[in-house]
C-alpha cells in the first residue's frame, strides 16, 4: 500500500463492530451494521468484516468495508435508471445514508455459468437447481446457454436455502405480479453489469440482488455487483483456459472459499473455523482493491479509522 501508515496498522484497525452512544444498537447482519436514523432514513455502515459458508470470520479484511461500500456506490448509480436504489448518500467511505425499505426476503441469484454453489450441486449429479433444469454434458466454468434465475431464502439466522419459483409462488413470499417484476429486473440488472465488466475486460459469472419496496415502488437494495455480491473471471485468456480444462482466474470470494475448503471447513458440522493469517488478509485485500480498481477505473486509496465510532457520531448527529 502506497499510504501514509504501515501495514500493521491497517491490520490493527480493522472496523469489526460499532455502537453508538446516543442511537438504539444497529441491527447486525454477517458484514453491515444498520442504524435506524427516523424520517424514513437508515444509516448503513459496511465493516470490514468477511463471511463465508455463512460464517462470519475471526478475522477482520483491512479496508474491505471502504472497497465494498464505494464499489456498492459505484455500481448503483450505473443501474439506477433501470429500477429505484435506496441510495441517498454516501458520506463516508464507510457509510452510506439509505431510504428504509420494506426487504423482500428472497436472494435473487443469476448465473452466467456453472461455477461455484452451481458446480458443486452439477458435480454432486443433480440436475436441477432451484427448479432450473440443467443441460447434461458441462463442464466446470462453462457457460450456460442463456443465465439463469437460482434464488435463495433470505434467512435471518442460520443459512440461505436454495428454493424454486414455484415455491416462492405457492408459500406466497411475493405476489406474481411483484415476482414477475423482480425477475424482469434481475435480468436486466445482470445484462448492465455483464456489459460493464465487459468494457474492463472482466467476466460478470454469477450475482445476487436484493431488493425491499419504498413507498410500494421496488427498491434495489443492500448491494449491487461488489466483490461480495458477485464472481468475476478475467475475459483475457477465458476461452483459452476453458478449452484446456484450467482453472479460471477469478476475482471474487471464491478463492477465500477454496482457502477454507484446503484448510477442512465448508461451515459443515463438526469443522474448526480457522484463524485467517495477516498475510492472507492482506492478499485479499489487494484482490478487493483490484476489482474495485479494474471496474471503477479508479484508484483505490484507503482512509485509515483510529476511532471509528467518533466518526460515525458526528456523521449520524
Amino acid at each position: 500500500m502506497n499510504t501514509n501508515f504501515s501495514t500493521q496498522e491497517a491490520l490493527d484497525n480493522c472496523i469489526t463492530e460499532t455502537q453508538i452512544p446516543d442511537l438504539p444498537s444497529p441491527y447486525k447482519g454477517k458484514v453491515r451494521e444498520v442504524y435506524d436514523l427516523g424520517d424514513e432514513k437508515l444509516g448503513i455502515v459496511v465493516t470490514d468484516r468477511i463471511s463465508a459458508f455463512d460464517y462470519i470470520m475471526k478475522q477482520a479484511i483491512p479496508f474491505k468495508g471502504q472497497i465494498l461500500n464505494k464499489l456498492a456506490a459505484f455500481s448503483f448509480d450505473k443501474v439506477k435508471d433501470i429500477v429505484a436504489t435506496h441510495i441517498i448518500e454516501v458520506p463516508h467511505p464507510n457509510v452510506t445514508i439509505a431510504k428504509k425499505c420494506e426487504p423482500i426476503p428472497i436472494e435473487v441469484v443469476i448465473r452466467g455459468y456453472l461455477t461455484g454453489h452451481a458446480w458443486r450441486v452439477y458435480k454432486s449429479g443433480k440436475r436441477e437447481l432451484c427448479g432450473v433444469k440443467l443441460p447434461e454434458g458441462l463442464k466446470e466454468h462453462d457457460k450456460f446457454p442463456t443465465p439463469i434465475l437460482t434464488p435463495a431464502t433470505k434467512a435471518t439466522e442460520g443459512h440461505d436455502e436454495d428454493i424454486s419459483e414455484k415455491e416462492i409462488l405457492s408459500r406466497k413470499i411475493v405476489s406474481p405480479e411483484l415476482w414477475n417484476e423482480i425477475k424482469e429486473v434481475a435480468f436486466k440488472l445482470f445484462e448492465r453489469g455483464t456489459a460493464i465488466a465487459t468494457e474492463q475486460d472482466l467476466i460478470l459469472v454469477d450475482t445476487k440482488y436484493e431488493f425491499g419496496l419504498f413507498n410500494n415502488e421496488l427498491t434495489l437494495i443492500d448491494e449491487v455487483h461488489t466483490t461480495d455480491s458477485s464472481r468475476y473471471f478475467y475475459k483475457d485468456g477465458h476461452e483459452e483456459r476453458q478449452a484446456s480444462g484450467q482453472g479460471q482466474k477469478q476475482l471474487s470470494k471464491e478463492f477465500l472459499r477454496e482457502w477454507l475448503m484446503e484448510h477442512n471447513f465448508q461451515g459443515l458440522e463438526g469443522q474448526s473455523l480457522p484463524d485467517l493469517p495477516d498475510e492472507f488478509r492482506m492478499e485479499v485485500f489487494e484482490r478487493y482493491a483490484e476489482l474495485f480498481e479494474m471496474l471503477t477505473g479508479n484508484k483505490f486509496e484507503p482512509v485509515l479509522e483510529k476511532d471509528f465510532n467518533k466518526t460515525l457520531a458526528t456523521i449520524f448527529s
